[in-house]
């Protein structure tokens, strides 16, 4: 169009050839033409393009550099050079870091599911002068995001459990499942699940979940409530004590973090709440904590627990065992989740608690052992098979 309005206003071929930096030729056809020509990008072909899939193939397998992958095409007739290779290789190490990072949002239905996790927030000095760690417990619930946090100076397994029941009594019931990562408290080994965390969990029939090791977004509920607990909560503000921090931190769930309308849900985690529907933790009673500790039965069918012995059924020597203390301070000896023996806490140090039918069944066992070990045949033996020649003492006396 505009080659043709100054044609018009009697600019020559020439003149616009020089101005545009066409050839006249194409000017000419312009200006024949009825209708506007549109612009095509030029095809552009490139050596590498014959060899482009095997390339990917090979890189996507094995991450092959490009020095590598040009030396396995070039023996397939590949004659251009290791910057085009490189070039092609950037562009597919960008699909792969955002394939890495493509995370599908997971939405739960109400009541399904919560999310939780633990959050180090640095240590600090205490009134003593001590340095304490300390810990921030959260968890989320996925349909409402409804929140709770508390703070601790410690994350073992009663602390976790404290505020797994503090939690529930603030959302005032249980979800169906809990998902976190592969913390210790919650899995002992990789694939096995720590016995007294899963005993906790089947008492109020939740399901424990855990995300895909080093998949963090894939609990990306709780991720996120923790990066606004430090930018709304913490951050810039300065507490007494412990005490204190958890208060305001309840404080701060109940006016501000539960009753801003949510950036995903467009509601307000409190006006969603209700509708979780979660059990009622009143359903079931109040899980005790009773810590364990693994023992060995010596060979007097006892075990060591806190500065006593306490007997156990004497079958049991030898095996590994794990004591524990429960709410009314009785020691608790389990072979695996089977309790062998309960015993009332020794009232001092050194005592040795003993039920009789331990030890008379010890006795038994003893005595019969006794006895089998003295008809037992030797474990050796001697067969007089060959005769022994008597020699006559007629001989003897013609000798002498």
């Amino acid at each position: 169009m505009d080659l043709k309005a100054l044609h018009r206003q009697g600019q020559s071929i020439r003149a616009l050839a020089r101005l545009t930096g066409h050839s006249r030729n194409t000017i000419r056809t312009i200006l024949r033409s009825a209708t506007l020509r549109t612009f095509k990008n030029p095809e552009r072909t490139s050596k590498l393009d014959d060899f482009k899939q095997y390339v990917a193939t090979r890189y996507l397998e094995a991450q092959l550099s490009a020095v590598r992958l040009l030396s396995e095409i070039r023996a397939q007739g590949y004659s251009g050079s290791v910057d085009l290779i490189r070039r092609y290789v950037r562009t597919l190490k960008a699909q792969v870091h955002a394939s890495r990072k493509l995370t599908v949002r997971f939405e739960t239905q109400p009541g399904q599911q919560a999310q939780a996790d633990w959050a180090d927030c640095g240590t600090h000095t205490d009134q003593h002068g001590r340095r304490v760690r300390i810990y921030a417990f959260r968890m989320v619930l996925g349909f409402s995001r409804m929140e709770f946090v508390d703070f601790t100076t410690s994350m073992d397994m009663a602390a976790l459990i404290e505020r797994h029941l503090l939690a529930f009594d603030y959302f005032g019931g249980v979800p169906a499942e809990i998902l976190y990562d592969n913390m210790k408290q919650v899995i002992s080994a990789p694939g096995k699940w720590n016995p007294q965390f899963l005993d906790f969990m089947q008492h109020y029939a939740i399901a424990p979940r855990t995300c895909r090791a080093y998949r963090a977004r894939t609990k990306g509920k709780v991720e996120r409530s923790i990066r606004y607990l430090r930018d709304n909560f913490l951050r810039g503000r300065s507490f007494a004590d412990l005490h204190e921090l958890r208060a305001q931190a309840r404080h701060w769930l109940d006016t501000v973090a539960n009753v801003r309308t949510h950036a995903t849900t467009g509601r307000r985690p409190i006006d969603l709440l209700p509708a979780e529907n979660l059990r009622s933790i009143a359903s079931h009673p109040r899980y005790k904590y009773c810590p364990r500790q693994e023992r060995i039965v010596d060979a007097e069918s006892f075990v060591h627990y806190d500065g006593s012995t306490y007997s156990v059924p004497p079958r049991h020597c030898g095996q590994k065992v794990s004591v524990g203390v429960d709410e009314q301070r009785r020691v608790i000896i389990r072979m695996g989740e089977t309790i062998i023996a309960e015993h009332p806490h020794a009232e001092g140090k050194g005592q040795s608690v003993a039920d009789p039918r331990h030890i008379q069944e010890r006795w038994k066992l003893s005595v019969t052992d006794s006895r089998s070990t003295a008809k037992a045949p030797p474990p050796w033996t001697l067969r007089f098979e060959q005769s022994v020649a008597a020699t006559p003492l007629s001989r003897y006396e013609t000798v002498a």
